[in-house]
């Protein structure tokens, strides 16, 4: 018993030395590039015009950088026949509009119900998996590896993350390794990005594999049961000394998700009541969110939300998450050029 209360009390003090250490890495302010996440679907899932809120996204809040996905669901919904008709529009408009693309491939992307993998995959089951998988990154990086507006790979989403969650029980992480060979080999002239979760994984293996590693941030969650829960006590240098420890400099290290609208559990968005939606995201913590993510130590943030702030324009008049986010893209732009 002795034993155990000193090493608990051990246990203690080295975590408050680290939370002290990750404190004093937490106010530097570093220049950073905005860029926006944006799914159609989402959009869609708002009952949104989702070329009309793309459109608006690069001609009204003109940011540098710009993620998107081909999904695997959409590109080959029917087996063996490719439709990149989505694709090719948002990638040539970004080309017109000078925004640079982070292009998602794999079996998982952004947003709900996070694994994007055709019915057909799902019904014919595990068999021949990896042919049916490579065939389709293939095709995707061979078509949009010369296009202008290509800047960025991203292989999978949150890869290696050690938890299903989603529409993911036939997730294979184990095909991922070959993916990200073949993306290399197809097309050494860009970077690969490899995302993980911020304060839910170790980001060992996606700082190994990836050229850049890409961070979520969440300042505040719901749990399963729906609670809210708060990362408000985690220091900023927390992000910024753990990247460090696996050698990602400024350079290579971005904020891929940054949560800039609520965190919705069960209800479907557009169904959440406002006021439900107001107690994990409002116009402070949008703006709070945005300073503390200044302070991790990332050259690059891709804020995750706007088919949201798009939301809240459209059917409650609240442009000020829009006007918010446009006037932070503005000034940082002025800052770095």
């Amino acid at each position: 018993m002795k034993f155990l209360k000193s090493l608990f009390i051990i246990i203690i003090i080295i975590s408050i030395v680290i939370w002290l250490i990750c404190w004093l890495f937490s106010y530097k302010k570093f220049p950073v590039e905005y860029g926006i996440s944006f799914n159609q679907n989402h959009a869609e899932d708002l009952d949104l015009d989702w070329k009309e809120v793309y459109n608006d996204i690069l001609n009204d809040l003109h940011p540098k950088h710009i993620r998107i996905a081909a999904m695997w669901s959409e590109i080959e919904s029917q087996k063996g026949e490719y439709n990149f008709a989505d694709v090719d529009w948002m990638m040539d408009k970004a080309g017109v509009n000078g925004t640079k693309v982070v292009l998602v491939v794999g079996q998982k992307a952004p947003r709900w119900p996070e694994c994007h993998v055709p019915s057909w995959f799902k019904e014919d089951g595990a068999s021949d998996s990896a042919v049916h998988l490579i065939n389709y990154v293939t095709a995707t990086v061979e078509r949009y590896k010369d296009h202008p507006a290509l800047d960025l790979w991203q292989v999978e989403n949150e890869p290696y993350i050690g938890f299903k969650f989603g529409d993911c029980e036939g997730y294979q992480e184990n095909l991922v390794g070959d993916e990200i060979n073949l993306v290399r080999k197809l097309d050494p002239k860009h970077k690969i990005v490899l995302t993980d979760s911020g304060e839910l994984a170790t980001w060992h293996q996606a700082s190994k594999y990836s050229d850049i590693l890409g961070t979520t941030l969440y300042r505040i969650v719901r749990t399963p049961g729906g609670k809210v829960f708060s990362y408000n006590w985690l220091p900023s240098g927390f992000y910024r000394l753990k990247a460090r420890f696996w050698k990602k400099d400024y350079d290579h290290f971005f904020v891929s998700e940054l949560q800039a609208e609520p965190w919705f559990n069960g209800i479907a968005p557009i169904d959440t009541p406002l006021e439900e939606m107001e107690k994990t995201m409002n116009v402070e913590r949008l703006q709070n969110n945005m300073d503390y993510a200044e302070t991790v130590g990332a050259s690059r943030i891709y804020l995750w939300g706007v088919e949201w702030w798009y939301f809240m324009r459209k059917n409650f008049d609240d442009a000020r998450y829009w006007e918010i986010v446009k006037k932070r893209i503005e000034e940082n732009q002025k800052i770095s050029s």
